[in-house]
């Protein structure tokens, strides 16, 4: 779909009611304006989609070289490394890449998206802060900004999302505890409040159906998703009369919070609970025990969001197809052996 024409300081007189001049007014700030009107005039900006200062001019006439880059926690090794990815792309291309910080509060976020918009990018690629309405982009949509989500997706809405193969990646993980013998499995960190959520625990729902695990030990327990969450959840799950032993975690931040609050309890992670993450960051491979994780590809997926906002901006088009990542699983230790074929000490303590 091409990009819909900019609206003008004309409409927004003839959606408020006032003349040329009292627009130019408020958006100058001025304090001239009674308050009830200059209430009135941002109003109809708000409603006609109207993009203060040279953002719209630059975007379109397609002379901005700068992108903006939302992310909704750079403290997440995942989000760091999809961000690198990005930039590197950009800056091969001759972009100016802003990055910013949202630290998933979408308040936060639509300051920085009207900051960006103001300062004239030429596109937005957004992971979304939690919390984010489907509405919170429909002022961008209507200025005809080419938007595009990395990693989360919002319901109901029609930007293009490059995102990995959550469903899969979590059944082939959930398969591989499965097949180490486990049968009381958990579900750790994250919330229903995000698509990927939901997406991750399908793929654990699935596996676990199909290879015969009985509903009631599939343990799911919400929590953050960092270290601190990891840890919530395992406590949570050991003070349960049948704890499990083996968990999926929503990202790797959540399995290394797992593997610290069992080093605290004197269990061993992957030899007295097994432990595996979602996204495979670079601190996977070095951690100890080395951390099974589901490979994503964090700075190859970043790469491809640049690649097709480029492409976006180029087409003149706020239309793109989505991208779904593929997915393997990486094995490292943090799984243990085979429960099947080990012979286990009489007592290991709570996790077993």
């Amino acid at each position: 779909m091409a990009s819909r024409a900019k609206a003008t300081i004309f409409d927004i007189a003839r959606e408020a009611g006032v003349s040329k001049s009292t627009v130019s007014l408020v958006l100058q700030g001025s304090g001239l304006i009674r308050p009830e009107t200059a209430v009135k005039v941002r109003k109809a900006i708000e409603d006609v989609g109207y993009v203060y200062n040279r953002g719209a001019a630059n975007l379109r006439k397609a002379h901005s070289n700068v992108i903006g880059m939302v992310i909704n926690d750079l403290t997440n090794p995942f989000f760091a490394e999809l961000a690198v990815g990005m930039e590197r792309v950009f800056q091969s291309a001759g972009i100016v890449p802003f990055i910013a910080n949202t630290a998933e509060n979408p308040v936060r976020q639509e300051e920085v998206l009207k900051s960006m918009m103001e300062q004239g990018v030429a596109g937005l690629i957004v992971s979304p802060a939690r919390g984010t309405t489907p509405g919170a982009f429909r002022r961008l949509e209507i200025a005809g900004l080419p938007i595009a989500f990395a990693m989360r997706r919002l319901p109901e809405s029609r930007i293009p999302v490059i995102a990995p193969d959550n469903h899969r990646g979590a059944y082939l993980a959930t398969s591989h505890l499965v097949g180490k013998g486990h049968r009381r499995l958990a579900f750790f960190g994250g919330s229903s409040d995000l698509v990927v959520y939901h997406e991750r625990l399908g793929g654990f729902r699935e596996a676990c159906e199909t290879l015969g695990i009985d509903v009631r030990d599939a343990l799911i327990i919400e929590g953050e998703t960092n270290r601190k969450g990891g840890m919530a959840c395992l406590e949570t799950s050991l003070a349960m009369a049948e704890p499990p032993s083996a968990a999926l975690c929503f990202n790797d931040a959540v399995a290394f919070g797992v593997m610290l609050a069992l080093r605290k309890r004197g269990l061993e992670p992957g030899a007295d609970f097994a432990v595996v993450g979602f996204d495979d960051v670079v601190e996977a491979e070095h951690y100890m025990p080395p951390l099974t994780s589901v490979a994503v590809d964090s700075a190859g997926l970043g790469e491809r969001a640049a690649h097709v906002m480029i492409k976006m901006i180029q087409s003149r088009t706020t239309r793109a197809e989505d991208h779904i990542g593929a997915v393997n699983l990486v094995v490292r230790e943090s799984c243990g052996p085979d429960r099947r074929t080990r012979k286990r000490p009489a007592a290991t303590g709570a996790a077993t």
